[in-house]
């Protein structure tokens, strides 16, 4: 009687061990789904209302030269497709004097998840993202190629097949997309891991706590500033309240940010901390980004925010430079950086590294 007993319980508790593993399987493999971190200032005009490429260049003293980049590729992973991408492009380019970037002439390329170009269905905000996304990747970078790779959908199944695919045709790859932490994101690590890729990630614009895959080791987290002026002068830089940030729930920080001497005054206790680095993302200070796909009803000239603005913008600027710009980069004494110690996002900006601008906006 008792063994049977014994067998009884032993079969219970194999079964809810089962139950359980299941359970855990079911919960990993539930689908996530992105969002683009895309603001948006209200109304579409006939001619540019945002910064210009001349302006946000003079304001980061970032080069100038038309060749800059050249060389390199640039891969952007968005999701669904932007049927008017190109001509956009090409209308953003003879507005600030960029050279022509197009599928003629090799410069720009359109790419479904796969390398296709059987392109997903329109979708008119990930539109507009897309033309941001391209064109102020071109004008910070007007010497490199421009690869746009459509995952079919946000789900994120599709935007890792999509990064992929990206990763394995170009140098600099940011990421404009992104969601909620959950507790098996570490096991989607892999994607944002390349030999001789530098991978980026917006922060997000809803402020604390961190986002993913802005909270991938393998990838450099940026955040979003405020840029003043005066009568057309600029005169100062301020963390940004929408800019993504914070210490990871999941995910442990890179050897090179938490031996980084700033790294303490966060207390993230060891987990990864966002974003690492920041550039302009409020749309008060918004960039110009034309697009003639409808969005809310309106084409032409948008002015757009976000830090769906600054991380191709950092991605670009990692290109002028040519170099594999990783964590030990970013956190050596290889990049000038404009301190940011003014603003908040729900944790406060501080002298030296902070969760709303990390070490601050890449300035040279």
């Amino acid at each position: 009687m008792a063994r049977r007993i014994m067998l009884l319980v032993a079969a219970i508790v194999m079964l809810a061990a089962i139950t359980t593993s299941a359970g855990a399987m079911a919960l990993d493999s539930k689908e996530h789904y992105a969002h683009h971190p895309l603001r948006v200032r209200p109304g579409a005009s006939t001619s540019p209302t945002g910064l210009s490429p001349a302006t946000i260049k003079s304001v980061y003293s970032f080069p100038t030269s038309l060749t800059a980049g050249a060389g390199k590729t640039i891969a952007i992973v968005d999701a669904f497709d932007d049927p008017t991408a190109e001509s956009d492009l090409g209308v953003f380019s003879s507005q600030y004097g960029l050279p022509a970037c197009t599928t003629a002439n090799g410069c720009f390329t359109k790419v479904n998840q796969t390398g296709g170009s059987s392109y997903p269905r329109t979708d008119s905000g990930w539109a507009l993202e897309i033309s941001l996304d391209i064109q102020w990747a071109h004008a910070i970078a007007p010497g490199a190629k421009i690869l746009l790779v459509e995952a079919t959908t946000n789900s994120f199944t599709n935007l890792l097949t999509a990064e992929d695919y990206a990763k394995t045709h170009a140098q600099y790859v940011p990421n404009i997309w992104g969601a909620s932490e959950f507790s098996s994101e570490a096991s989607f690590d892999s994607h944002f891991t390349q030999t001789g890729v530098s991978f980026f990630a917006s922060s997000g614009d809803s402020g604390t706590p961190a986002t993913y895959p802005s909270a991938s080791p393998g990838v450099i987290s940026v955040g979003g500033t405020t840029l003043h002026f005066s009568g057309g002068t600029f005169t100062s830089e301020t963390g940004w309240s929408g800019s993504g940030g914070g210490c990871s729930l999941y995910e442990t920080a890179t050897a090179a940010q938490a031996g980084f001497s700033q790294y303490g005054q966060v207390n993230c206790a060891g987990k990864r901390a966002t974003p690492d680095v920041s550039l302009d993302a409020d749309p008060a200070s918004g960039v110009s980004v034309f697009d003639s796909t409808r969005f809310q009803g309106q084409k032409g000239w948008f002015t757009v925010g976000g830090t769906s603005a600054s991380s191709p913008m950092w991605a670009a600027r990692s290109a002028v430079a040519g170099v594999v710009v990783n964590a030990s980069y970013v956190y050596g004494n290889n990049i000038t950086f404009r301190d940011i110690t003014s603003g908040d996002n729900g944790a406060p900006c501080l002298v030296g590294y902070d969760l709303v601008t990390g070490r601050g906006s890449w300035t040279g």
